[in-house]
């Protein structure tokens, strides 16, 4: 066997482990604790939306706050 196929096997294999280790530690919850409500309670997502939303900007215009999340940011394919 070639060395290749040593590493390659031990990137798949680290990979499985590490998905399940982060499936039982995070979705199973094996520590304890649950779900924060945060994450679980839609209207505080609405408030902390429209909170940010009317955050005030000094520097220029309007910008998302987290355009990476929200995939709607414009690449511009020239300089203006």
């Amino acid at each position: 066997m070639s060395r290749a196929t040593y590493i390659v096997g031990g990137l798949l294999g680290s990979a499985v482990i590490a998905y399940v280790c982060d499936k039982v530690i995070s979705d199973d919850k094996i520590f304890g604790g649950s779900t924060p409500g945060t994450i679980t309670n839609k209207a505080w997502g609405v408030a902390t939306e429209e909170r940010l939303q009317a955050w005030p900007r000094t520097a220029g215009p309007p910008v998302v706050m987290n355009p990476i999340s929200r995939q709607n940011f414009i690449v511009k394919s020239r300089p203006e």
